[in-house]
């Protein structure tokens, strides 16, 4: 809650031209450089992927990053309220159907939900019977790769899938947008939001 309420204060009070950003100084390295939270492994894709909820409306966001290191961004914006736990189901099936359209066979998803990997791994069961029909289409896309694999990685490690998620909360609907509907190659609609000025 805390980190989401900032992002909802930086995103209604933009930087103007006075801004200084901070001089700080940090005497660990170790403190002063992130390290690499996934494997470096040359034939896995990795997908990061995290929802928001909040007063303006639900995001999702989702980041796949191919072996060669390109990055593919996606998000868009839920024309319903849902709770926090189906927004993260909702943004991984929408990363996992992402990375089947562009034929990735091998993939690492990352995420900041603790609940939604440890069903994912089959470690917890989905009790939420509201859960229970997302949780088996994370299943059913999970079969259609050759391998995959959940990690829970800490918030700070997911900060850009978690802005996407924000940013697309605050895509206004229907009024000025036009939404262009498309068959992927695998027979998966695909939403695409674009903003008419």
């Amino acid at each position: 809650m805390k980190s989401q309420a900032l992002a909802d204060h930086l995103a209604e009070n933009p930087v103007d031209d006075d801004y200084k950003p901070l001089s700080t100084y940090l005497q660990d390295k170790e403190v002063n450089s992130l390290k690499e939270v996934a494997p470096d492994d040359n034939h896995v894709c990795k997908m990061y992927f995290d929802g928001a909820v909040n007063i303006k409306g639900v995001g999702i966001g989702a980041i796949l990053i191919s072996p060669i290191g390109q990055h593919y961004h996606a998000m868009a914006r839920l024309r319903l309220f849902c709770s926090n736990n189906t927004a993260e189901y909702d943004s991984c099936i929408m990363g996992l159907k992402m990375a089947l359209d562009m034929d990735v066979h091998e993939l690492l998803v990352m995420g900041d939900s603790n609940l939604f990997i440890l069903q994912a791994q089959g470690k917890w069961e989905t009790r939420d019977i509201k859960l229970i029909p997302y949780r088996q289409c994370v299943q059913d896309l999970s079969k259609r790769f050759r391998s995959i694999e959940f990690k829970y990685i800490p918030r700070f490690h997911n900060e850009l899938a978690g802005a996407l998620a924000t940013l697309a909360t605050m895509l206004p609907y229907p009024g000025n947008t036009r939404m262009i509907h498309w068959k992927s190659k695998f027979g998966i609609n695909m939403v695409n939001a674009i903003q008419l000025r």
